[in-house]
C-alpha cells in the first residue's frame, strides 16, 4: 500500500499553487465572514495531512477498492435523504459520530476513483454499447440521488466530471460527434420549454434563477445577488479596496451579498483585490488544472490520466461556474470556488484529489526511472 518515494519526485510546485490559493482564500473568507476564518484554517491543516497521507498511499492498491468505494459513496447519499439535515430548503449534509459533512462534495472523488477502476478495466471495448450502457447505469444512481436532495448544480458538475472521464477513457470522436448533433436541437427545445410560465420540469425557485438571469429587470427579486455581486467586483477596479477595509460603500459591508464566504466568494475577491487579485486566482486555478494534466499525460497507465485529468476537470469545472455565476455569465446557481470558499468538506476532499494526483506522478517518476536502468 506504501511505498518508498524521493523527496526530490514529489510535486512541489502543484503543493504550491493549492497552499497559495488555499491561504488567499482564507484571507479573503476572514474579510467576508469573519466567524468561519478558523474553521477553514483547520480545513487547510486537515487537507494538508490527508493529501500528504494519500500521496504516498499507491494508487493502483486503492483502485482495487473501487467497488467499495462506490457503494460508500451510494450509502451516504442515501443516508443524506434519510437522516439528513435540511437547511435552505435542501437537505445535503449528514452527521456520523460527531462528524457533520456534505456527501456529494466527497462523492466527486470516490466517483473518479471508481470510474478511474472501471474505465481501465474496459479500456479495449469502452465504446461498446454494453459498457457505455453500464457506466451510465453507475454514474446515474449517485446523480440521481444527489438531484433528489434537491442538489441541481452539484448534479451538473458530477454530470460534466463523468464526461470528462468517460472522453478520456477513449469515447469514440463519432459517438461524441452523434451525441452533440442530438444534445445541442436538445437543448434549445430544453430551454424554450422551461421558458414557458406553465412548465413543470423546473422548481420554481430554478425557473425563477433562470428568469433573474436573462430578464433582471422583470425578476429583480430573484436577480439583485447577481447584480449585487457585478456592482461589487466592478467596484473594486483595479487593486481593489483592500482586505478588512471599512468603507461605508462597500457592497460587503453593506450585506448586499448573500453568503459571500462561499457561492459569492468572488465577488469580494473583485471589490477587494480588484481585477488583479481576480486575474491571480483565475492564474493559479488556472496553473493547478493544467499541472494535473501534465502529470496525467505522463502517467504509465490509463487509470492514471483519468485520475489526474478527472480532478483538473472537477476543478476547472466547477471554477468556471463559480466565476461565471459571479460575473453573471451563468444563471446563480450553488457551487464553491475550489481551494477558496469556505467549507471543510469541500477543501479536505480536493487536498484529497491532489494527494492522488501526486501519487500518480510519484509513481511515474519511478516508473520511468526503473525503464531508464
Amino acid at each position: 500500500m506504501l511505498k518508498q518515494y524521493k523527496l526530490k519526485d514529489y510535486d512541489f510546485r502543484l503543493v504550491a499553487y493549492v497552499v497559495v490559493l488555499t491561504i488567499i482564500g482564507i484571507l479573503v473568507i476572514g474579510s467576508a465572514n469573519s466567524s468561519v476564518q478558523g474553521k477553514q484554517i483547520l480545513g487547510l491543516v486537515l487537507g494538508l495531512i490527508t493529501m500528504v497521507v494519500v500521496s504516498l498511499m499507491d494508487y493502483e492498491f486503492l483502485l482495487r477498492f473501487s467497488w467499495i468505494f462506490y457503494f460508500i459513496n451510494i450509502v451516504l447519499l442515501t443516508l443524506v435523504l434519510i437522516m439528513g439535515d435540511k437547511s435552505k430548503g435542501a437537505t445535503r449534509w449528514v452527521e456520523i459520530a460527531g462528524i457533520r459533512f456534505q456527501p456529494s462534495e466527497l462523492g466527486k472523488i470516490l466517483l473518479i476513483l471508481f470510474f478511474a477502476y472501471f474505465f481501465a478495466k474496459y479500456q479495449e471495448s469502452v465504446n461498446r454499447p454494453k459498457v457505455l450502457i453500464g457506466s451510465f447505469i453507475l454514474a446515474g444512481i449517485p446523480l440521481a440521488l444527489i438531484k433528489k436532495e434537491p442538489d441541481l448544480s452539484t448534479t451538473i458538475v458530477t454530470a460534466l466530471i463523468f464526461l470528462v472521464l468517460l472522453f478520456m477513457a477513449g469515447l469514440s470522436y463519432k459517438f461524441i460527434a452523434t451525441v452533440l448533433a442530438v444534445s445541442v436541437p436538445s437543448a434549445a427545445i430544453f430551454l424554450a420549454l422551461i421558458l414557458q410560465p406553465d412548465q413543470k420540469i423546473l422548481r420554481g425557485y430554478q425557473y425563477k434563477r433562470i428568469m433573474g438571469w436573462l430578464q433582471p429587470e422583470k425578476y429583480a427579486d430573484d436577480a439583485y445577488q447577481q447584480q449585487n455581486s457585478i456592482m461589487a467586483i466592478g467596484s473594486g477596479q483595479l487593486l481593489g479596496k483592500g482586505l478588512y477595509n471599512t468603507d461605508v460603500n462597500s457592497v460587503k459591508n453593506g450585506n448586499f451579498i448573500l453568503e459571500p464566504q462561499t457561492d459569492f466568494i468572488f465577488a469580494i475577491i473583485g471589490e477587494e483585490l480588484g481585477f488583479v487579485g481576480g486575474c491571480i486566482i483565475i492564474a493559479l486555478l488556472l496553473l493547478i488544472v493544467i499541472q494535473c494534466i501534465l502529470v496525467g499525460i505522463r502517467s504509465q497507465d490509463l487509470a492514471g490520466r483519468i485520475i489526474c485529468c478527472g480532478v483538473g476537470g472537477l476543478i476547472g469545472i466547477q471554477s468556471f461556474i463559480n466565476i461565471g455565476v459571479a460575473t453573471k455569465i451563468l444563471p446563480n446557481t450553488g457551487v464553491p470556488l475550489p481551494f477558496v470558499s469556505y467549507g471543510l468538506t469541500s477543501l479536505v476532499s480536493l487536498f484529497i484529489g491532489m494527494g492522488l494526483v501526486m501519487n500518480v506522478g510519484l509513481q511515474s517518476s519511478a516508473y520511468n526511472k526503473e525503464i531508464r536502468r
